[in-house]
């Protein structure tokens, strides 16, 4: 066991309980559904949430309350040394600061180091990893936040949405524009880039939005991260919500085809972005991997 304990959010899309390494440590985000409580991966699944969002319940959200927060450092301090904290993006959320603001009290100043990481999903979840490999090399814990936050914006997500139902509910497009995308079958690509959820673009039909990913990720790589890919330590990610197994192989061998020499890596995307896509949805993503 390091003397490092590597804690993250269910955002990440690793659930509590499926951890792949014994020193990482999951906090599930907790999810409002009609005025109830539950906690992702813990108390509601994917399919129950989904279902639920598909019925029209109230569907929400939140943050851990800081008194979980604190009490699961408390409680890694007891086993671990120190405590590297990776929140989802604080672009996204409000989770980073809040967590920011609790490390500098004095019980936990110098022994629990928030990493402002800018990253969600599988993104988050390569930081992880990454935060994990850096532990077993003898880094400290404030040694792999500055490393995890140097390299936090060497990643791109792109998110192709196959309903406009769950934008129009939040407010992030109109009824009027949701009801002429529905009629023309358009499907709208987001885009993460490490600090909003942001739109792409418009397409017709999910075949044509996941070739604007796959050339969007191919620009990044030829662009952005050239000199990543020259170092040979980029690797590809895909997510999807509620998609059936075969669907989504298909997506994975299409991923394949389209990029034949690198790594893909998979997790589900979380339910706070399930709550502005709905089911069906499908990610791509680029991003830098910690080689020893």
């Amino acid at each position: 066991m390091s003397d490092i304990a590597i804690m993250t959010d269910s955002n990440c899309g690793i659930m509590p309980g499926c951890e792949p390494c014994p020193d990482i440590h999951i906090i599930p985000m907790p999810v409002l559904i009609d005025g109830e409580t539950f906690y992702e991966g813990k108390s509601i699944t994917a399919d129950s949430f989904y279902r639920q969002l598909a019925s029209d319940a109230a569907v929400s959200t939140s943050l851990p309350s800081p008194g979980d927060v604190m009490d699961m450092w408390t409680s890694l301090l007891r086993d671990y040394r120190e405590v590297v904290y990776i929140p989802m993006s604080s672009g996204l959320s409000t989770s980073c600061a809040s967590a920011l603001a609790l490390a500098s009290d004095g019980d936990f100043g110098g022994r629990v180091h928030v990493v402002d990481n800018h990253r969600i999903s599988v993104t988050q979840t390569q930081s992880v990893l990454d935060a994990c490999a850096l532990a077993e090399e003898g880094k400290t814990g404030r040694q792999i936040k500055e490393q995890l936050e140097r390299e936090a914006l060497d990643a791109s997500i792109y998110i192709a949405v196959d309903t406009l139902k769950y934008l129009k509910r939040g407010g992030r497009i109109t009824p009027a524009a949701a009801a002429v995308g529905t009629v023309l079958n358009l499907k709208p690509v987001l885009t993460i880039q490490g600090d909003k959820l942001d739109a792409f673009a418009k397409v017709r039909g999910m075949k044509a939005a996941f070739r604007t990913m796959c050339k969007a990720v191919k620009k990044d790589i030829d662009t952005r991260f050239s000199h990543l890919k020259d170092e040979g330590v980029l690797k590809l990610g895909m997510a999807e919500t509620a998609m059936s197994e075969e669907e989504f192989l298909s997506w994975w061998e299409k991923y394949q085809e389209f990029f034949p020499d690198m790594e893909i890596v998979h997790y589900p995307l979380t339910m706070s972005i399930g709550c502005h896509t709905g089911a069906g949805a499908l990610g791509v993503g680029v991003f830098r991997v910690h080689r020893p």
